[in-house]
């Protein structure tokens, strides 16, 4: 007789417990660069809305890599050219090829 007891299939007997996520069920939000709490391109607070975490940590995450070999400036201009901004469709990289293809023709 075992004396283990599997933690994962027990129900939480009070009601105030919670195992909700920090987000509401449902689809992912769109990963786009953030107005609110932007300080450069918004890529940091597009990041930390995206994944529901404190865009400090994010920030933190950035200055790390950059001091870790510098891994973090191409990433985040990859990001800033690549990630549509909140209430666009299009990225920066997106528009200046749809110019140069209409300008160009």
């Amino acid at each position: 007789m075992s004396t283990y007891t599997d933690s994962t299939q027990q129900q939480p007997t009070d009601s105030t417990e919670s195992t909700s996520s920090p987000r509401p069920l449902g689809p992912r939000p769109l990963f786009r660069r953030a107005y609110d709490g932007r300080m450069l391109g918004g890529v940091a607070a597009g990041i930390a809305d995206y994944f529901a975490v404190d865009v400090t940590i994010v920030r933190v995450a950035f200055v790390v890599l950059t001091f870790l070999g510098g891994a973090a400036v191409p990433i985040y201009l990859a990001l800033l050219l690549l990630v549509p901004e909140e209430g666009s469709d299009e990225s920066i990289a997106a528009s200046l090829l749809d110019s140069f293809q209409h300008g160009t023709r």
